[in-house]
């Protein structure tokens, strides 16, 4: 790895720990960099992960970083796992479950007929529990206080949503999607279109336009690169 590259620009593709924040992930990438080329660079990623979920993160360094506004618009893969019968404050698992359902009528033939429901384009509720800015604030800071913030419906398109496996009350899935669609609204959606409830309980993005996973870094593995060029180059 060329680290004088940095400065001029790199897209670097990085699978995002469970529980870390993207800007963790951003954070740890900028102060590796940093120490490597023993001065400033820019770092910026293409669109946030929760916490909870793990997966494809995008991000630029240097001059690269004026393309990630092009970069955020680009579709979405992820796979991940619904818990049905039960519903959380946030949709996932940030919190403890809040209510309880019956399942027994749910089958799986209603599985799939649900899933192909959300396919095309529809207009999606963004969780109160959310980043968006309500007058400034993070609607989950409002939403922690016990307010409930009126966040604003977003246009979004499912391309593809396929049930993948059913271990009752768990669903499997994969979800082709465009920016800006809350997978979370959409296990509670699924819940609701069942006359039941569901949360996510597991969440990972495997792909950002052409983009996969399976090039991404690892965190450790990057850091460990980078320390033995430097020790190289020194």
């Amino acid at each position: 790895m060329n680290q004088s590259n940095f400065l001029n620009g790199e897209l670097l593709l990085f699978d995002k720990p469970l529980d870390w924040t993207s800007f963790d992930v951003v954070n740890k990438v900028r102060n590796v960099i940093r120490r490597a080329i023993n001065q400033k660079c820019k770092v910026g990623h293409a669109g946030t992960l929760d916490p909870k979920a793990t997966g494809l993160l995008l991000i630029a360094t240097g001059k690269k970083t004026k393309t990630l506004s092009t970069l955020q618009g680009l579709g979405k893969e992820y796979t991940g796992t619904f818990k049905l019968g039960a519903t959380t404050p946030c949709y996932d698992t940030e919190m403890e479950e809040n209510a309880t359902y019956p399942i027994e009528h749910i089958d799986e033939t209603a599985l799939h007929t649900c899933a192909q429901t959300f396919i095309g384009e529809s207009e999606q509720e963004v969780p109160i529990f959310s980043a968006v800015k309500i007058n400034g604030v993070r609607s989950y800071l409002l939403a922690r206080e016990g307010e409930t913030p009126q966040t604003k419906k977003r246009n979004i398109k499912v391309h593809e949503f396929e049930i993948t496996g059913i271990e009752m009350p768990y669903v499997h899935f994969r979800v082709k999607c465009s920016k800006g669609t809350y997978i979370r609204a959409i296990a509670n959606d699924f819940g609701k279109k069942l006359n039941s409830g569901a949360y996510l309980t597991a969440l990972r993005r495997t792909q950002i336009g052409e983009y996969r996973i399976e090039k991404a870094w690892k965190l450790d593995d990057f850091v460990k690169q980078i320390d033995t060029t430097e020790k190289k180059t020194a």
